[in-house]
């Protein structure tokens, strides 16, 4: 892809964007710093943070649409993700989720 602008011009712009990036994620270092503690209210939405993330992650790759209805319904990550879920359901327990994913993946892979 081409354009228009110069070398120093588009430098300039990804250093900007670093820069107020860095900025902006720092703010929230200083702020905490700042004050005594993490406020009750924060801290506890801060707990859920991990889980958004690893589920934000996760369910693109899992609900992957296919050409059909029935080919996404049969498809082996959509299976492989329900197992994960209810290995997650039963046990609390981060590890044993991803282990037992990737092994209901695997298998159906290596069977299918």
């Amino acid at each position: 892809m081409t354009t228009t602008y110069g070398p120093l011009a588009v430098w300039a712009v990804v250093l900007l964007v670093g820069l107020l990036t860095f900025c902006i994620r720092y703010s929230f270092i200083y702020l905490f710093d700042r004050i005594d503690g993490v406020p009750p209210r924060a801290e506890s939405a801060l707990r859920y943070v991990p889980a958004a993330v690893l589920a934000a992650l996760v369910a693109p790759a899992v609900v992957d649409p296919g050409p059909t209805v029935a080919a996404t319904l049969v498809d082996d990550r959509l299976a492989a993700g329900a197992v994960a879920a209810a290995v997650a359901w039963y046990t609390e327990d981060v590890l044993a989720t991803i282990g037992a994913g990737m092994m209901a993946l695997w298998t159906m892979g290596a069977v299918l």
